[in-house]
């Protein structure tokens, strides 16, 4: 399988990828966040399960049609008999079995089976969504990790230049450099800094909380995300490759081709039904036929065939109600298509929208956070000849601040805005990504080959358990971050 740019990056960006089943003990790279949420999500494991149900539906209802064979036995204790019976046996066993060959069943059979399949295409398509949907999830958790640790090091680094400011106003008051209010503004933007730290570390925590609950693992030194891939030029484009490969809009027309198939089955009902039988019986009556008598046997075999035709008649147009029936639902799964063709087209265009103006927004924010360091600089300077005053430094300050937050959220947004750019597209599954080795995707399609064309009845697969990795070990996070320094910038993602 050809590797895609992003998978090239995220093998880059982890050093020795890990591309084996075995989960890795810390997903520090989004390559390991998104291949342990592909192995062990409860969410995404549930939906593979599901799926593999779905594809029994196929066989289930081309047993239908399939010869079916049963052996009948019954053993008889004739308690009072006919005064007018004179051959009456006292006891009979018989035993023997039967064979029914369906001939024709006025197609519903054959459209069963037909939407039977639709559905089973539409189930993948439903998979490829959720796996879609799940990965978009770890990767804004992911980012929201990131976003919150560099926002809890901004706040903490917030904190201690206002304490310093703080000891740094009392002291110049001390020798009747500053006046009272000086200080006092300086202790107010102190106590605020201290308890917008409070608030990013709670956050940072609900962050990790959210990732242990999507990947399964806590996240611990979350490596920068590589660049993503095979994003478009325009908007046009990605509107064009969604409506040809979004999974939601796939399955909902094959939803529609099986409607259309359930139509002709509630419609077969009108017709006949021909199947041919076959059977034969063994008959013992334990020699009381007749009371005994000699000459008549007491044992006997039979055989039989024949045609057997079911014509209707009348029904009280129970086969007109059940296809009306069908035809609406029909329309309504019709009518769906058109529906999810506009939540993609809308989802695209949103999120080429988000993703642009993120991208803006960065290039803005990296100007801001220049020109207010320098500010931020200069006002210091000036503070220090007396031409600016204490709340001039606590305001630019503050605007530096200000800047560094929107650019940590801008870079945030673009990535996950990007990321759900892909994934309406169709293009965010494992398979697209190309950070699962060919080897290790998993593949609905072989559940269904594989199923497709069992008929033995005691054929079983293992008792159910359950795979996904539990949370319930893994360490409540705490708020703990590498520390940045003030003239830091926040650019490490």
């Amino acid at each position: 399988m050809h590797r895609t740019g992003f998978a090239r990056s995220l093998v880059l960006a982890s050093g020795t990828a890990v591309l084996a089943w075995a989960v890795p003990a810390q997903a520090d790279t989004l390559q390991e966040a998104l291949t342990q949420a592909y192995v062990n999500n409860p969410t995404l494991l549930s939906a593979r399960a599901s799926q593999r149900a779905v594809d029994e539906n196929v066989p289930i209802n081309e047993a239908q049609g399939i010869p079916s064979i049963e052996a009948t036995a019954s053993y008889v204790e004739f308690i009072k008999k006919s005064p007018n019976s004179f051959t009456a046996p006292d006891r009979t066993f018989q035993v023997g079995p039967t064979l029914t060959v369906p001939v024709y069943a006025g197609g519903a059979i054959r459209n069963s089976v037909k939407a039977a399949k639709e559905r089973v295409t539409a189930g993948q398509a439903d998979l490829r969504a959720i796996e879609s949907a799940i990965f978009s999830q770890v990767v804004a958790a992911y980012m929201d990790v990131l976003r919150a640790e560099a926002l809890v090091s901004l706040s903490a680094n917030q904190v201690d230049v206002l304490s310093v400011n703080v000891q740094a106003t009392s002291d110049r008051f001390e020798i009747g450099d500053l006046t009272r209010t000086d200080v006092a503004q300086s202790q107010s933007r102190l106590a605020l800094a201290r308890g917008d730290l409070r608030n990013a570390q709670a956050n940072l925590i609900n962050a990790r909380e959210a990732y242990i609950r999507l990947v399964g693992d806590a996240p611990t030194d979350l490596a920068p995300p590589p660049p993503l891939p095979n994003l478009p030029e325009d908007v046009e484009s990605a509107v064009d490759i969604a409506l040809a490969h979004n999974p939601d809009l796939i399955a909902d027309k094959e939803r529609a081709k099986a409607a259309g198939f359930d139509s002709e089955v509630a419609g077969a009902g009108r017709l006949p039904n021909v199947s041919l039988f076959a059977g034969a019986t063994y008959t013992d009556y334990f020699n009381t036929l007749a009371g005994g008598r000699g000459g008549i046997a007491q044992e006997e075999t039979t055989a039989r065939a024949g045609v057997q035709v079911s014509i209707p008649i009348f029904q009280g147009g129970l086969p007109a109600a059940r296809q009306r029936q069908a035809q609406a639902r029909e329309t309504a799964a019709l009518e769906q298509v058109i529906a999810t063709e506009r939540d993609v087209i809308a989802q695209v265009r949103a999120a080429w929208s988000s993703w642009r103006a993120s991208l803006a927004v960065i290039e803005s924010s990296q100007v801001a956070v220049e020109a207010a360091e320098l500010s931020l600089e200069g006002v210091r300077a000036e503070n220090s000849i007396g031409s600016r005053q204490i709340l001039d430094v606590l305001n630019a300050e503050q605007e530096l601040l200000s800047a560094r937050v929107q650019l940590v959220t801008a870079r945030r947004n673009a990535y996950v805005a990007g990321f759900s750019l892909l994934a309406a597209m169709g293009r965010a599954e494992a398979r697209d990504l190309g950070f699962i080795g060919e080897g290790l995707l998993y593949d609905p399609a072989e559940n269904y080959k594989r199923v497709r064309g069992k008929v033995w009845d005691w054929d079983r697969d293992p008792v159910p358990v359950a795979t996904a990795t539990r949370t319930v070990d893994v360490a409540a996070p705490n708020a703990a971050v590498s520390a940045i320094g003030e003239n830091e910038t926040v650019s490490g993602y």
